[in-house]
């Protein structure tokens, strides 16, 4: 007899902010050139040179925002190469990621196109590490200063007489590691000189990010609240979930039960890390004003054989859709802090949503997911109380299923729910709890399912369709109002009531 998840409708948690449901990309690989950018000269259909199909696939997805231009790349980039004429654009070594030659032909100008094209937010990264004051601040000044200046003066003179609105800008990335090794009590330092610099322009207001830990640097995080949480609006985190170790990650599709489990254990970890960085932020900032926010997390798995190691390409399985359906409900939990995510990387990079070769396309069960899930953007959070069966294996136990619930402004009320074992399927049953009008027997509801058949099933440039959403059939409900559902096994639901 499956336990009742009982789901308090009255009861509102939080909200959940839609940019939880960010991404990332960043001059890595084929995300940028050939995944987004291919050059108005291309014979692949494309929008003053972003490409058409990967437009349309992100559009469908309401992508919030968008961060940009790295990752590690982020502080070794100059933004003056990548503006004016692209054919006298400096050219570069991307030092960082495959050693290969960057044109710049993709820059803050092309970039904040794509986000007008997309309707999404823009999040800017400045260089802290090899970048000066006076370079993050003129590129702020560029781009969202409405008036009479050097910098206005030079936009227009590029073709933008308008600002762009700019709200989220990040102050260094990863500054611990490649952005600079830097000790904390140094970033923090740097990090209340060059913020100052980050200036409001007119009606545009920016949001400072701090850059934040990795894993469990939780020194960082108390050194950075310590001395410089006043100065900042959010502060970063980033947790990838990788299967092995840094040498030997896995692969991406070959894999055995043992490590399907093992990568699953790890990607819940995220939930352990938020509160424990949580705590230390609530010391110093007991209101919660400050956003913890996640802006580099997901899979990362072996390159697919016969690739640049540096460009980090890999394939995308139900495994991975699994990582993110349950990363996602940890971030729904967290949501009083957990204000924006950023998954790594939109295109061909890690476990992004959207593959490409040449002309073709194809979207990744991990976009699935993101699309099934659209529902939770800025919907309200409610209390669930959700007992899962233990899932386990090589000694170690899991929660086979996780659970979370939101009502949109819509009213209607929406219930993920994922199933994580790899051959037991689950039976929940829900007890909705504070409708009006309860008990209520005839409730109506609908769902739609993930699932792929194989655990490594997934979408290939032959096979596109190999995984994609199906209607959830599996949906009955009981004389005592209750809602009974059977998820296979290795699987993703959404059930709509209403």
């Amino acid at each position: 007899m499956a336990n009742v998840t009982v789901i308090n409708t009255d009861r509102v948690t939080g909200s959940i902010n839609r940019n939880i449901y960010g991404h990332f990309s960043e001059h890595l690989g084929r995300c940028i050139y050939e995944g987004i950018w291919v050059g108005e000269d291309s014979d692949i259909p494309n929008t003053k040179g972003i490409r058409n199909d990967v437009l349309e696939a992100l559009r469908k997805l309401s992508l919030p925002v968008l961060r940009w231009p790295g990752g590690c790349f982020a502080d070794e980039y100059h933004w003056r190469d990548g503006i004016g004429p692209r054919e006298t654009r400096k050219r570069m070594i991307n030092t960082h990621w495959g050693g290969v030659v960057e044109n710049n032909h993709f820059g803050t100008h092309e970039f904040l196109l794509l986000c007008e094209l997309l309707g999404c937010e823009p999040y800017i990264n400045g260089n802290v590490g090899s970048g000066t004051v006076q370079e993050m601040q003129e590129w702020v000044e560029y781009m969202t200063f409405d008036g009479e200046s050097p910098m206005a003066n030079e936009r227009a003179a590029n073709g933008r007489k308008e600002p762009w609105k700019v709200s989220y800008f990040g102050v260094g990335n990863e500054n611990w590691g490649c952005g600079g090794n830097m000790r904390p009590e140094y970033y923090a330092d740097l990090y209340r000189r060059y913020q100052t610099y980050v200036r409001n322009y007119g009606g545009n207001r920016i949001f400072r990010i701090a850059c934040g830990a990795s894993d469990f640097d939780y020194n960082w995080t108390e050194v950075l609240m310590r001395e410089a949480g006043r100065y900042m609006d959010g502060l970063t985190l980033h947790y990838y979930t990788i299967t092995h170790n840094w040498q030997h990650k896995g692969s991406a599709t070959e894999f055995e039960t043992s490590e399907w489990f093992e990568t699953l254990r790890k990607s819940l970890v995220m939930d352990e890390l938020l509160k424990k960085h949580s705590t230390i932020m609530d010391k110093y900032d007991p209101q919660k004003r400050i956003s913890l926010i996640v802006d580099e997390w997901g899979t990362w798995h072996d390159v697919e054989p016969g690739t640049n190691p540096g460009f980090l390409y890999q394939q995308n399985t139900m495994r991975d859709a699994l990582v993110a359906a349950a990363t996602l409900h940890i971030f729904h939990k967290h949501c009083d802090r957990v204000r924006m995510a950023n998954l790594a990387q939109t295109v061909n990079v890690l476990q992004s949503v959207v593959l490409t070769e040449g002309a073709r396309m194809a979207l990744t069960p991990t976009y699935h997911v993101f699309d099934m899930f659209q529902v939770h953007h800025d919907a309200e959070a409610l209390d669930v109380s959700h007992q899962a069966d233990d899932y386990s294996a090589g000694g170690s136990s899991i929660p086979q299923t996780s659970v979370s619930a939101s009502r949109g402004k819509d009213g209607l009320i929406h219930i993920s729910m994922c199933n994580l074992s790899h051959d037991e399927p689950a039976e929940l049953k829900f007890e909705l709890r504070g409708l009006a009008g309860q008990p209520d027997n005839g409730l109506k509801f609908s769902g739609t399912l993930l699932q792929g058949g194989a655990l490594n099933a997934h979408n290939s440039f032959e096979q596109p369709e190999q995984v994609s959403p199906t209607e959830l059939t599996a949906i009955e409900q009981n004389a005592d109002g209750t809602i009974a559902v059977t998820l296979p096994p290795a699987s993703v639901a959404v059930l709509r009531v209403g």
